[in-house]
C-alpha cells in the first residue's frame, strides 16, 4: 500500500463525549447519549484529510477492546489504517459539555505503555508506504523517551518524506533540534523553541524566523487561536485572520488545522493558501460539539471569507 500522506499516532485514544445540564459534586448526573470517536493527534489528522478527499494512511499501536473499536470506527469513516497490535488496553478520553454554561470539561487518561521496539514497528510500516508527507501529532505514550520524535525526524529524512510535527514540551524541542519541514506551535511552544520565557505579539515573527534560520524547520505557522495564524517562511511573514464563529468545542481544532495544511501542500497549493485552508479547517472544527471534527462544507465557506475579506481583519501591527 502506498500513500501520499502517512500519519503517526503513538498515543491513540478512544474518545467519548456526552453532555449534562450541570456538573454537581456527589450527585447522580443524567447525561446525554454517549458518542464514540477514534482519537489521538495523528488519527484526527487522517480523519480530516479523508474528509477533504486526500490520500492517507493512519499508523498507530492498538490494544484490547478499545483498540479494536478504534479501528472499526476508522473503517466506517473510510480512513485507511495500519496498526501494530500491542498488549493492554488503548486509553480512553472523556469530554463532557455542561449545557447550562457551555463549558467543556476534558478528562484525559494515561496512555497505554509501549516499547521503543513497538514504536519502531510503526516506522517500519511507514517506510513501506513511501509517503511524501509524514505527520506526527500528539503526545508520546509512557515507555518512550522524550527524544523519540527526534528519531522520527531523522527517519523521515532517510525515507525522503517531509516531516510535520504537532506536539509540545521536550518532545517538540528535541525533534526541532533534528530539523523538520513544518511546525505549528502556539505562542507558548514558540517561546520554548526560541529560548525565551514569553513572547509579545510584536515579537512572534522574529522568533519564528529565528528558529527557521537555526534549521529547526522550513515553515512555521503560529497558531493564534481566535486571531487565526501567522505564516512565517525565510521570505517573510503574513497574518491569516480567522472568521468569527460560535465556538462549541476546541477538541480536534489543532489537528484539523494541521490536516488542512498538509492536504493543501499535497495538492500543490502555495504556502499562503496552505495557511488559509488550515485556519478554515481549524475554525470549522470549533463549530461542532464534543469530539467531532469539521464539516467540509463549512471549511469551504470559511475559506471563501478568509480569501475575500481577510485583508480587512489582518493584524497590521503585532504590538497592538
Amino acid at each position: 500500500m502506498q500513500a501520499k500522506i502517512a500519519t503517526l499516532t503513538l498515543n491513540p485514544a478512544l474518545d467519548k463525549s456526552t453532555e449534562v445540564d450541570r456538573l454537581v459534586a456527589e450527585q447522580k448526573l443524567r447525561c446525554g447519549p454517549l458518542r464514540f470517536d477514534a482519537g489521538g493527534g495523528g488519527i484526527n489528522v487522517s480523519k480530516a484529510i479523508q474528509r477533504l478527499g486526500g490520500q492517507q494512511v493512519a499508523v498507530f499501536p492498538a490494544g484490547g477492546h478499545n483498540g479494536k473499536l478504534l479501528c472499526e470506527l476508522l473503517e466506517k469513516e473510510g480512513v485507511k489504517t495500519e496498526s501494530v497490535s500491542v498488549l493492554g488496553e488503548t486509553r480512553e478520553n472523556l469530554s463532557v459539555l455542561e449545557s447550562s454554561s457551555h463549558a467543556q470539561y476534558r478528562f484525559t487518561l494515561p496512555g497505554l505503555q509501549i516499547t521503543e521496539n513497538q514504536a519502531d514497528e510503526c516506522l517500519d510500516i511507514i517506510k513501506k508506504l513511501t509517503p511524501d508527507y509524514l505527520v506526527a501529532s500528539g503526545s508520546l505514550p509512557p515507555g518512550l523517551p522524550e527524544t523519540y520524535y527526534e528519531k522520527v525526524a531523522a527517519f523521515a529524512k532517510n525515507i525522503g518524506a517531509r516531516f510535520v510535527l504537532d506536539t509540545s514540551g521536550e518532545a517538540l524541542k528535541a525533534a526541532a533540534d533534528e530539523g523538520l519541514f513544518l511546525l505549528k506551535p502556539n505562542l507558548a511552544e514558540l517561546s520554548v523553541l526560541a529560548g525565551v520565557e514569553k513572547l509579545e505579539m510584536n515579537e512572534v515573527d522574529d522568533a519564528a524566523l529565528k528558529i527557521i534560520k537555526e534549521g529547526m524547520c522550513e515553515v512555521v505557522v503560529v497558531s493564534l487561536g481566535p486571531q487565526g495564524a501567522l505564516l512565517v517562511t525565510k521570505s517573510g511573514f503574513e497574518h491569516i485572520p480567522a472568521p468569527m464563529v460560535k465556538k462549541q468545542s476546541t477538541v480536534g481544532a489543532g489537528d484539523s488545522m494541521v490536516a488542512g495544511m498538509v492536504w493543501a501542500l499535497n495538492e500543490g497549493k502555495s504556502f499562503r493558501e496552505m495557511a488559509q485552508i488550515g485556519v478554515a479547517c481549524g475554525t470549522a472544527a470549533t463549530m461542532n460539539q464534543g469530539t467531532e471534527l469539521f464539516h467540509t462544507e463549512e471549511v469551504w465557506r470559511l475559506l471563501a471569507w478568509i480569501q475575500q475579506y481577510g485583508d480587512r481583519y489582518r493584524l497590521r501591527d503585532f504590538g497592538t
